[in-house]
């Protein structure tokens, strides 16, 4: 579910809690620096958001959240790219993208002053996808020993590729089931999750 995170999306969340909606949202949060985020026209400043996500976990522990961000927008300083990361290490979001700003024709921004030099916009990028990765792999460690049940995407010859409802396909990562096994995309199966990386769960098929 692709929603922004105003008041409304609140309604939402007891009825994932009761399982009556998938509980995954993907949110376009784009930034953590109040005065980048008034740049980019964006509403909810970060403490607002951050009290938000707390409420929703609350309620729905099982809820996976992902969003993407902006590095290097024209006019960010060091400091409001620091409260960038200080803002994912305390969302601890469950899956994240990220790019560097580039001018869009049209757009307002194009028009602000101080653009973020190439060699600084990829060197930030850098730094918050190794911050991200960090939190995405102890997450993704405390889920080894769940039982999932998962969706199958391809059938290798020595492993299947299937995906849990946190994954959402092609832009999350993946859970692995290494092996040969008679299954066929579309099936599901019950696994449980044996080993973890940045990205991606390797599980083993449950037996009943």
């Amino acid at each position: 579910h692709y929603v922004y995170p105003y008041p409304h999306v609140d309604e939402l969340i007891p009825l994932m809690a009761d399982g009556v909606i998938l509980p995954y949202l993907d949110m376009p949060l784009q930034h953590g620096s109040p005065r980048v985020l008034k740049a980019m026209r964006r509403p909810a400043p970060a403490e607002r958001v951050l009290e938000r996500l707390d409420r929703w976990r609350d309620q729905c522990p099982e809820l996976v959240l992902r969003s993407t961000f902006i590095v290097a927008f024209p006019g960010e300083t060091d400091a409001e790219f620091e409260e960038l990361l200080d803002f994912i290490r305390a969302a601890r979001l469950d899956r994240v993208g990220c790019f560097t700003y580039s001018p869009v024709d049209g757009a307002a921004a194009n028009a602000l002053p101080d653009p973020v030099p190439e060699a600084v916009k990829e060197e930030r990028l850098a730094r918050f996808m190794d911050a991200q990765a960090e939190i995405s792999r102890e997450k993704l460690a405390a889920r080894v020993g769940e039982r999932l049940t998962v969706l199958v995407d391809r059938v290798e010859d020595d492993e299947i590729i299937a995906r849990s409802y946190a994954d959402a396909p092609e832009i999350d990562g993946t859970v692995i089931i290494p092996g040969a096994w008679e299954l066929d995309p579309g099936d599901f199966i019950e696994v449980r999750a044996t080993d973890s990386g940045d990205h991606d769960l390797w599980a083993e098929p449950v037996e009943d």
